[in-house]
């Protein structure tokens, strides 16, 4: 759990000593503005952006159920950042598995990609693709949600 949030935290501390020195030099407002970018870039790269994880066994239930998308992923990632933001309202409709926090995510991850950790899997219909385009996984979504 610690690694989830080992880039936030290094980001809030790299932003507060930049903005220290900043300040230092009698800056205050310049300082404050840095401090500000460090926070909004800690927080875009935790995992408070996403909606809440679900167990990958109780993802891969519920869409057998209802047909909706299981997307696998970590904080941290550039892409799944991208994928999440370009689903806007959508993203609740989709089940996220963090691969940081469930081992079963991060088997069912790797096993659609030779071995390799690499997110964002999107899993539709039993079906991994890697990366998808965030249109893509809109369609995807049924049109009555």
């Amino acid at each position: 759990m610690m690694r989830a949030w080992m880039l936030p935290i290094l980001l809030v501390l790299s932003g507060s000593l930049v903005a220290a020195g900043v300040f230092a030099k009698g800056d205050p407002g310049e300082a404050v503005v840095l401090l500000l970018l460090f926070v909004l870039l800690a927080g875009a790269h935790s995992r408070l952006v996403f909606p809440r994880p679900v167990s990958a066994p109780e993802a891969q239930r519920r869409s057998a159920v209802d047909g909706r998308p299981i997307v696998y992923w970590r904080p941290g990632c550039q892409y799944c950042l991208r994928l999440r933001i370009r689903l806007g309202r959508h993203a609740r409709q989709v089940y996220w598995v963090d691969i940081w926090r469930d081992a079963d995510g991060a088997a069912v991850v790797r096993a659609a990609n030779d071995g390799n950790e690499t997110v964002p899997t999107v899993v539709v219909a039993g079906r991994p693709f890697v990366n998808p385009d965030p249109a893509w996984v809109r369609e995807k979504l049924s049109p009555s949600e």
